[in-house]
């Protein structure tokens, strides 16, 4: 339900919620949720939720892929693995990646064109991540944008590694 509300009485609207008490706040909540509030709430919780739906009510709230998104995080917590965010697509220019490979510090930075790292300009990471290792990688892999796979379990993360089991 979106309504049209100007500026100032939104403002004045959230502003309203800071002297209203608990049982009051609680009220709200159900008029604009539609649901009991959780009693294990506290009052400023219930007052800058109240003030988000309030502006969801009036701008539409979150977009259906952050939704989606959100239940995925929610479902991977409850379950025990591990998902990253999807990353928005591009590494944004000036953003800069680090990554340790055999007590070497390799820095990258994002630029327009792809990426610089020891002064030299590749088109991908996993350019870069093959010139430091000498193996084929992943390039986001290798500099911890993303995971191997998307839903890896926590315990994935502590499998050793090829080296450490060989030294086993």
């Amino acid at each position: 339900m979106i309504r049209r509300i100007n500026d100032r009485k939104l403002k004045a609207e959230i502003a309203r919620l800071r002297d209203l008490d608990l049982p009051d706040l609680r009220a709200v909540w159900q008029k604009h949720y539609g649901t009991t509030a959780p009693k294990t709430l506290r009052r400023k919780i219930l007052i800058l939720s109240i003030a988000w739906r309030i502006q969801a009510d009036v701008a539409g709230g979150l977009k259906p892929a952050t939704r989606r998104c959100l239940r995925q995080v929610a479902a991977a917590a409850r379950s025990g693995t591990v998902v990253r965010p999807p990353s928005a697509g591009r590494i944004k220019p000036g953003t800069k990646l680090m990554r340790v490979w055999q007590d070497k510090t390799h820095t990258v930075t994002a630029v327009a064109e792809g990426f610089e790292w020891q002064d030299s300009r590749y088109r991908s990471l996993s350019e870069i991540a093959r010139t430091i290792t000498g193996t084929r990688w992943n390039g986001l892999v290798f500099f911890g944008v993303k995971s191997r796979t998307a839903n890896s379990k926590v315990a994935d993360r502590t499998r050793p590694t090829r080296r450490e089991a060989d030294n086993a």
